[in-house]
């Protein structure tokens, strides 16, 4: 039993890494298409959405996904997806998209805002830092009632 004391933290822990990762990896994406310079017409192909239920409660998120298709200065087609775009962007409209020459498919319709972004990037890591920062404290923590025999 005195083994879930430690193992609920460390998949806490390990889950909250993985999302501070994604969340590192897509600003260095953004930025990147964004510093580039490289821009695009493209094309939204489909836009849709996807409804999560919340297992605790009877709140739903919704994600709004549109789906672009540009040619870059390369000239193959590229087509790419990205989630949370204006509302008001619907199947056959063109909207400029930025995008780096050696990854054209990590493509991004959203408006160059680097300050929000980066914003946004340090709220959220300050947040997982305090996630982390509990998860280690309940295992020392338990580690104190349990005795000093770590698994």
């Amino acid at each position: 039993m005195e083994f879930m004391f430690y193992a609920v933290p460390a998949f806490i822990a390990a889950v909250v890494v993985a999302m501070a990762v994604k969340v590192i990896r897509r600003f260095l994406e953004l930025r990147q298409a964004w510093s580039s310079g490289l821009t695009a017409e493209a094309r939204c192909l489909r836009t849709y959405t996807t409804t999560r239920r919340h297992s605790d409660s009877s709140q739903a998120t919704t994600t709004l996904h549109h789906v672009y298709e540009f040619t870059p200065s390369a000239g193959r087609p590229v087509r790419f997806e990205e989630e949370n775009g204006p509302a008001t962007t619907i199947e056959g409209d063109f909207v400029t998209v930025h995008y780096s020459a050696d990854r054209p498919h990590k493509a991004t319709a959203h408006v160059p805002s680097p300050v929000k972004s980066a914003a946004s990037m340090i709220a959220l890591l300050f947040f997982f830092g305090i996630v982390l920062a509990f998860c280690v404290f309940f295992v020392l923590t338990a580690n104190d009632l349990f005795g000093s025999n770590l698994p």
